[in-house]
């Protein structure tokens, strides 16, 4: 039997976009202080943007804004992706940190893409 999703933290979409932002805050913290303004800032901000584009749209009052808003995230995984692919030739993510996040991010890609198919199958 399935659990009732009350808010936003029952969803593990959510719950897996927020592991894989503390997981990108773990990693970004041994990236050369050079980059504090510039890949890990870009990095923290498109991962914290995936729970928080789900949690969000999930309080629109609209199916129409919800998808839009998981739309945002799946964007955001894009990026982080991109972030995370520059940050591994650059010499600064070791290959089993950035095969984890890029597994994650695939993982989380996916399930995006399923609960947006099925705020639009509920759509009127």
């Amino acid at each position: 039997m399935r659990k009732k999703v009350r808010d936003f933290r029952d969803l593990d979409v959510w719950n897996k976009g927020k592991d894989i932002a503390l997981g990108v805050y773990r990693v970004t913290k041994t990236f050369p202080p050079e980059e504090l303004y510039g890949l890990v800032s870009q990095m923290r901000r498109a991962a914290v943007s995936i729970p928080a584009n789900i949690a969000e749209g999930f309080n629109r009052m609209h199916n129409k804004e919800y998808r839009q808003f998981l739309h945002v995230a799946l964007g955001s995984c894009a990026e982080l992706e991109t972030h995370v692919e520059i940050a591994g030739a650059l010499g600064y993510l070791g290959l089993p940190d950035r095969a984890q996040i890029l597994e994650q991010l695939d993982h989380e890609t996916r399930m995006l893409r399923n609960l947006a198919n099925k705020v639009v199958a509920r759509t009127p």
